[in-house]
């Protein structure tokens, strides 16, 4: 068994499906004792539990529903991590919403909600945590930001805004933090794999008239030169490698997982 993380404890935001659900699992599976947050049916919530239990071979992961909207809510979940972990070694900032909108019409409601909660829960958290992390000697702060925290789509104003703002609080953390051993990366992919992502090209079919092949290659995947899904485990493996042993020079880096999106 991979025990990369062995001795590690990590807190991964929005882990109950997605991306942070298949980083929190391997991350499990490595060794690492995980505590999870994010929202969904409790039959949802029960399944993800027990999918990273059976990769850790251990007990069902603590788990997290705090309100990430607010910074109470982020610190109430910092400090129930510190309770179940005893310390937090790792943070992934991961936890996300989508609202799509020309900005003339975007609703300020939503502005401000994908902005609190895909930015400044990640400023929260690390704010909460990072002290432990270097009074302890070591640490890790993973941000999932998106190839959008590099480049501009139309109608995801705040979306966008809010991943720019992610890349430029990673590197004012890393450049923090950097003569110790705790570091501070992002992870940028592009269309990824997931449930809600899928949704998308039954809805891309419909309205342009073709078939769901079609709808992933010319439409959702337009600006990704390899033309297929980044897969969740490829972005897990990615966040690993900046976990583990021999990732202490990455720090501040933007690393794009995007089939080449960025490039063109």
């Amino acid at each position: 068994m991979d025990q990369t993380l062995a001795g590690r404890t990590a807190l991964v935001t929005g882990s109950t499906s997605g991306i942070g659900l298949g980083i929190a699992t391997l991350f499990a599976a490595a060794g690492a004792r995980v505590m999870l947050n994010g929202l969904g049916s409790a039959d949802a919530i029960a399944a993800a539990r027990a999918r990273v239990a059976e990769a850790s071979c251990g007990a069902e992961p603590p788990l997290s529903q705090a309100d990430l909207s607010t910074g109470a809510g982020v610190r109430a979940m910092c400090d129930d991590a510190r309770a179940a972990l005893g310390r937090v070694d790792i943070l992934v900032n991961n936890a996300g919403i989508q609202f799509t909108s020309p900005v003339v019409d975007f609703p300020e409601d939503k502005w401000d909600l994908i902005l609190a909660i895909n930015l400044s829960s990640a400023f929260h958290a690390t704010k909460a945590l990072l002290p432990g992390m270097l009074a302890h000697g070591w640490g890790r702060v993973l941000n999932i930001a998106s190839a959008h925290g590099l480049v501009a789509s139309p109608f995801k104003a705040a979306y966008v805004a809010a991943k720019h703002g992610i890349v430029g609080l990673t590197k004012t953390v890393a450049l923090e933090v950097a003569q110790s051993q705790v570091t501070c990366n992002a992870i940028c992919p592009g269309f990824v794999r997931t449930p809600l992502a899928e949704v998308q090209v039954a809805r891309l079919a419909e309205q342009h008239g073709v078939n769901e092949e079609v709808a992933l290659r010319d439409h959702l995947l337009a600006k990704q030169p390899s033309k297929r899904w980044v897969e969740v485990e490829e972005v897990a493996r990615m966040a690993l490698y900046l976990c583990g042993p021999g990732s202490g020079a990455v720090n501040g880096a933007a690393l794009s997982i995007d089939g080449g999106w960025v490039a063109a």
